[in-house]
């Protein structure tokens, strides 16, 4: 279910694959259609076959992944160094930084719909994209990709200390002589430090670029050698997200569900998993609810006789995604399937006009009409 790989639904125009003139007639819903002839978005003999959108979130967590490995003479580093408080094993530290949430819109197998031919129309354009979302009628639409997601960054590459080491070091008999042998020599580089900073070195230099470039590399085998004993931790900045779609059945009151969990051990976990905190998403509607319409013989009825093209009206949301007490996102955004399905009368593509109607890709509603 969760993945660091990134699977989205980037749509393209149906530009040059059949659907570039057809003319317009009537949007009648899936059931029209017979069981034997499976629907299939884009142009046919009978018109064009359409879907509406269904709202899908993209949640993106970026996290810190701090990577702590003991060093080659951590038993030693009380004795020698007296540090008596370094990991003496390898762990692993997740740390969740931030949750972003893109919201974006794929097919609804339950609002496939197909705009007939008939000749009194004005309508003969029509875009989708190519999974067959409505884009636009009368004008050519180009389909929008997704935000680019932020990219990770890999921990650094760790020092060797023993790139470092003298060659009496290397050649003791026992890892007990080495870190003793390794310890004084960090002392000598730390005492030739000092000796530079107070200006009581032989070999002090009178150039502060150059005196700068001996401290630093002072610095940096002082750093390499102490590793050895206090280890290195490395961190890296972790880029994962899955995909969540909101129920359609929600109320006023809204709804709360387990987004997922956040392990400080593991980092992204399944819900099921208990070795992480649950992250809550809520979902809850703006003003009123839409009424829908109960009566589905009713519902079939009207829809026979009206004509025209079916579009979405979402419902706007407020979505709020909490870990504990800390509120990770909230925003508010449209939610198709919260919403209704309405109809732009045929009326509007007559012979005396040329009317444009240009569709939110990823919400199904209308985003622009104008006429000629």
């Amino acid at each position: 279910m969760i993945s660091s790989l990134f699977k989205r639904n980037i749509f393209s125009s149906m530009k040059g694959r059949g659907v570039g003139a057809v003319l317009l007639l009537l949007a009648c819903p899936l059931y029209a259609q017979t069981e034997l002839t499976p629907f299939r978005p884009g142009a046919t003999l009978e018109g064009v076959n359409y879907f509406l959108p269904k709202t899908v979130f993209e949640i993106v967590l970026t996290a810190d992944k701090a990577v702590t490995t003991p060093g080659e003479f951590a038993a030693y580093s009380d004795r020698y160094l007296r540090q008596p408080h370094v990991p003496k094993e390898e762990s692993t530290l997740w740390t969740l930084k931030e949750v972003a949430m893109y919201a974006y819109g794929i097919p609804d197998s339950t609002k496939a719909y197909t705009i007939n031919i008939r000749s009194k129309s004005n309508a003969p354009l029509v875009s989708l994209t190519d999974d067959g979302l409505l884009l636009g009628i009368n004008t050519q639409v180009a389909p929008e990709a997704l935000p680019t997601l932020p990219k990770g960054t890999p921990a650094p590459e760790p020092v060797n200390g023993r790139d470092f080491m003298t060659h009496e070091i290397l050649s003791a008999g026992s890892t007990a002589k080495m870190a003793q042998l390794t310890a004084e020599e960090i002392y000598d580089l730390r005492d030739s430090r000092n000796a530079l900073i107070r200006g009581e070195a032989d070999n002090t230099p009178k150039d502060g670029s150059q005196l700068k470039l001996m401290l630093d590399n002072l610095s940096a085998q002082t750093a390499a050698l102490e590793a050895l004993f206090k280890g290195q931790t490395l961190t890296s900045t972790e880029v994962m997200s899955f995909d969540y779609e909101p129920n359609s059945l929600i109320d006023e009151e809204g709804t709360r569900e387990m987004l997922c969990r956040f392990s400080r051990r593991l980092g992204l976990v399944d819900p099921d998993d208990l070795s992480g905190e649950p992250v809550w998403i809520t979902i809850k509607p703006l003003g009123t609810l839409p009424v829908t319409t109960e009566d589905e013989a009713v519902a079939k009825k009207k829809a026979k006789i009206e004509r025209g093209v079916y579009v979405n009206q979402p419902q706007r949301c407020r979505v709020t995604i909490t870990m504990g007490a800390q509120t990770l996102l909230s925003t508010e955004v449209p939610i198709a399937q919260i919403g209704t399905t309405e109809l732009l009368s045929d009326l509007l593509f007559d012979k005396k006009k040329t009317t444009r109607v240009t569709i939110h890709q990823h919400t199904g509603s209308v985003k622009d009409i104008s006429e000629e």
